[in-house]
């Protein structure tokens, strides 16, 4: 623990900090900067509960070291107490790890169809219900922002935004950072009269959603935005009015559109939103090349061959080959069931992460 002691010392101060502001009605009056604060607070009182805990630990077995030299009772305490010190400080190791600075963000999540025609766009939408389900199942709320659907009911294009309703150390974009890149699927589509297996593809991109948008600069001149009639579902309002919004970041080229909301106004928030994600990511990118290949390999193409994972159906087989994860459960994980080889990837890229410290 000698190693952290500065590390430690600083996070005691922030944290007691942190308590003071938290406490302070002040900050509360500003919704923006008190979960700001709630979640720092919710990331660093972790470590230090665990700090606590074994200096704890370690006065007990300072003590009990002492004590066994006169009183032998004491001596039988010595192994159990030196296993908990060993637990507390590999614990603390743990959380002192370095982190993925969003890790307790809420994302911004868009399916892209590909190659494949109406089936890519089947599949694509049956990841969509893999993710809303796999939020379900965490209590995270999902909002559909803007869909573009086949004929058969498939997605061309959707954009989610999944978001945890409490603050966290391990917040949405903890869980499913990983998930973007080209999804392969195998199976029979609906569309084939023959029973022969199709390979098709369908992309995912993953965005950290900004605390605040407004940290995000954006320069108004540099934003094309048109206003048009909303399609497909809706309720009374579609067809009716020009509520949906499509922003163009002209700059970059980045194009957002947004049109679930009833107003006007709110597909013009909920796409600021969005683009204020990808404006995020896209200045990360060019701060750092490490993060640039790892996010440019999300999607290149959405091509068959330029896959993260494979969905075999006759084989009821997943296969994520970044890490050589298969299973034989694809029935469970497009119910949602994604935990086994989101742990799988969590625990590959920590082990990373530990070997860059």
């Amino acid at each position: 623990m000698s190693d952290n002691a500065p590390k430690i010392e600083a996070l005691l101060d922030e944290h007691a900090d942190l308590e003071r502001q938290l406490a302070d009605p002040a900050l509360h009056a500003d919704a923006t900067a008190a979960r700001r604060v709630g979640k720092r607070f919710a990331q660093v009182a972790p470590v230090v509960a665990a700090y606590r805990k074994l200096d704890a630990a370690q006065g007990d077995l300072e003590a009990a070291r002492e004590l066994a030299v006169d009183d032998a009772s004491f001596a039988e305490e010595v192994p159990e107490l030196e296993a908990r010190v060993h637990e507390l400080d590999s614990l603390l190791t743990d959380l002192l790890a370095p982190r993925d600075p969003h890790d307790a963000d809420d994302v911004v999540l868009e399916l892209k169809s590909g190659e494949g025609g109406e089936e890519s766009a089947l599949f694509a939408a049956d990841l969509a219900r893999m993710y809303i389900r796999y939020a379900e199942r965490h209590g995270w709320t999902v909002t559909v922002l803007d869909e573009t659907t086949s004929d058969l009911g498939g997605y061309k294009d959707a954009t989610l935004t999944i978001a945890s309703k409490g603050d966290s150390i391990d917040g949405v974009w903890s869980r499913l950072k990983f998930e973007g890149g080209v999804h392969r699927v195998q199976r029979v589509p609906v569309t084939e009269s023959q029973g022969r297996v199709h390979t098709s593809a369908a992309g995912v991109l993953v965005y950290p959603e900004p605390e605040d948008v407004a940290e995000v600069q954006i320069d108004e001149s540099d934003l094309r935005i048109d206003v048009y009639r909303s399609s497909g579902k809706g309720g009374q309002g579609v067809n009716t009015t020009d509520s949906a919004v499509r922003i163009t970041h002209l700059p970059t080229g980045i194009v957002v559109t947004c049109q679930n909301e009833r107003s006007q106004l709110q597909n013009k928030a909920r796409a600021m939103v969005v683009l204020a994600a990808r404006l995020q990511a896209l200045a990360e990118e060019q701060a750092n090349e490490s993060a640039s290949a790892d996010r440019a390999s999300q999607i290149r193409t959405v091509d068959r061959s330029e896959r993260i994972r494979t969905y075999n159906y006759p084989e009821n087989r997943i296969a994520d080959h970044r890490i050589n994860f298969k299973a034989h459960n694809l029935d469970q994980v497009l119910d949602g069931d994604l935990d086994p080889v989101l742990d799988a990837l969590a625990a590959a890229d920590k082990q990373a992460r530990l070997q860059e410290a």
